[in-house]
């Protein structure tokens, strides 16, 4: 499995800072956990491209980020969960969501993902987790997440994110490009960041042509001053196991653990449980000697 690469840096005078995702491998291997179909795939890849830069920002390694869609369109639900170092799980409740396309001939993933609730929420170390919601406002993913900054936490941001779905289904390119301005800008960097915004507002199209992490930077910060801080690898990565899977389900108590194993008698199957990770599709079996 491939590895992504985000990009970091600030501008000089510290009125913003700029994160740029090339997350096609990040995504191909999404794809094949959740097996979407290409409208699926653009709605959720850029749910997990914008999720792996957003959980970049955390402020401790043991901090988690979960940002998701509750709609009415055909996917449903999404959701992806990142941690501190840009690493991101995801889930889709309909990963068949392939709307017809858009008259333009572009994929509907706003017409997929429907009205309904966007959210964040910051697991962060011991205390009450850090949540916000507001109305979805197109379900394109981007502009929904940069008014949630907007609204929620009043942090002016550009976002561009973008999913290109290749013939055979697979991501041909995918990344993302955050920008977000710092207390106190300086009203001229932050009039060249307007500026520049549209010429990153393809960012799918950016990767295609061959462009780098750092190329991209440069168009998004056209005559600003400013200074890389480091790329690091991040990949899709879920962080289940058959131990953690166990705890979950004695949680539910011995009783309501009986009664599920005399039911999958009754319907003459083994006396065995089997759970299913939503994030990654990985099953565990367990016996009544491992769970009682």
């Amino acid at each position: 499995m491939g590895k992504s690469l985000i990009t970091r840096g600030m501008t000089r005078d510290g009125s913003a800072r700029v994160l740029v995702i090339n997350s096609k491998e990040m995504v191909n291997e999404m794809i094949k956990v959740h097996k979407t179909a290409p409208t699926a795939t653009a709605a959720l890849g850029r749910l997990v491209t914008a999720a792996s830069m957003i959980g970049t920002m955390l402020p401790e390694s043991t901090d988690s980020l979960t940002v998701g869609f509750s709609s009415n369109g055909e996917i449903s639900k999404m959701i992806a969960v990142a941690d501190y170092f840009g690493n991101v799980k995801s889930y889709i409740d309909n990963p068949n969501a392939d709307p017809k396309r858009k008259p333009n001939g572009k994929l509907d993933v706003g017409g997929a993902v429907g009205y309904g609730t966007f959210y964040m929420i910051r697991d962060v170390g011991g205390k009450e987790p850090q949540s916000g919601t507001i109305e979805i406002v197109s379900g394109e993913v981007a502009e929904d997440i940069a008014t949630y900054f907007a609204k929620s936490e009043q942090i002016p941001t550009v976002l561009s994110l973008g999913v290109l779905v290749d013939t055979d289904f697979t991501a041909r390119a995918a990344g993302g490009i955050l920008i977000q301005l710092l207390p106190f800008p300086d009203e001229k960097t932050v009039d060249l960041i307007e500026r520049n915004a549209a010429d990153i507002s393809n960012v799918s199209k950016l990767f295609d042509s061959g462009l780098s992490n750092e190329e991209i930077i440069d168009i998004a910060m056209r005559d600003i001053e400013f200074d890389l801080f480091d790329t690091i690898e991040v990949e899709y990565k879920c962080d289940c196991s058959r131990e953690r899977m166990r705890k979950k389900i004695r949680g539910l108590g011995e009783s309501e653990i009986k009664a599920m194993f005399d039911e999958e008698e009754k319907e003459g199957k083994p006396r065995t449980l089997t759970a299913v990770c939503h994030f990654c599709n990985s099953e565990y079996k367990f016996t009544e000697k491992d769970l009682l």
